[in-house]
């Protein structure tokens, strides 16, 4: 561990500083920008993308919307867990935040300065880590939407590095994290998560949270038969 103590390989600190090294050059607004998305615009992209699926995914046929809604449910909960091994995993590493070792950089304030990026260790990126749990869950429930949450936890990690917080390695670490947890997880959580899903999409109160109104299942119905007018012997006669 103590190559990452000290600040890691050359080439972790030479990316760092290359990356880094656009924040001093870029105008103030696009500072502030990159510091807003990287502490919580993307996350909150990410939110939002995993909502936008679960619209869609109510709209599908009842087997595939269970298993799109169950591995949507995985999502946020395999982020969380992600969060939660990479608590014991920064004390053990025990590395320092990039400005605590480097000279010359431009490190720009959290938005909104929770500032708690100034006292935690800095392997691994928890932001990356969280981002990159939901894109890969999203992955999990529909493709097209996973590799946009995926795209967007890239997305994370740059502005982490670009941010002055974070080294690349850091930002490797916490996408390895986040994709490891969700899919070495994902068939356990799965066997757990469909049934209890089907049970709520056949509940009267909750079918609503997996399937659309609109699109409930058919309730078998009595068609009525055609009645033919009454015959009368008069007009067989006639």
């Amino acid at each position: 561990m103590a190559g990452l103590t000290t600040g890691g390989p050359n080439v972790d600190v030479s990316l760092l500083y290359g990356i880094n090294g656009a924040a001093r050059h870029a105008p103030a607004w696009l500072d502030r920008v990159v510091s807003l998305l990287g502490e919580y615009g993307i996350l909150l992209a990410l939110v939002l993308l995993v909502l936008w699926c679960w619209r869609g995914a109510r709209r599908q046929d009842e087997a595939t919307a269970v298993e799109s809604v169950a591995a949507l449910v995985w999502a946020p909960l395999a982020a969380g867990l992600a969060l939660l091994v990479n608590v014991p995993l920064r004390e053990f590493v025990g590395r320092q935040r990039p400005f605590r070792q480097h000279e010359g950089l431009h490190v720009l304030d959290p938005a909104f300065g929770w500032g708690l990026g100034r006292t935690e260790f800095s392997f691994v990126s928890g932001h990356t880590t969280l981002a990159m749990a939901l894109g890969v869950g999203l992955f999990v429930a529909n493709r097209k939407f996973g590799l946009l949450g995926i795209g967007l936890a890239f997305a994370e990690g740059l502005c982490r590095v670009y941010m002055g917080i974070h080294y690349p390695t850091d930002v490797i670490g916490g996408l390895a994290l986040g994709t490891a947890v969700v899919l070495l997880l994902a068939p356990l959580a799965m066997a757990a998560l469909n049934p209890l899903v089907r049970a709520v999409a056949r509940s009267r109160r909750g079918g609503r949270l997996v399937r659309s109104k609109n699109l409930a299942l058919p309730r078998p119905v009595g068609l009525p038969q055609a009645q033919t007018p009454p015959t009368h012997e008069s007009d067989l006669a006639a």
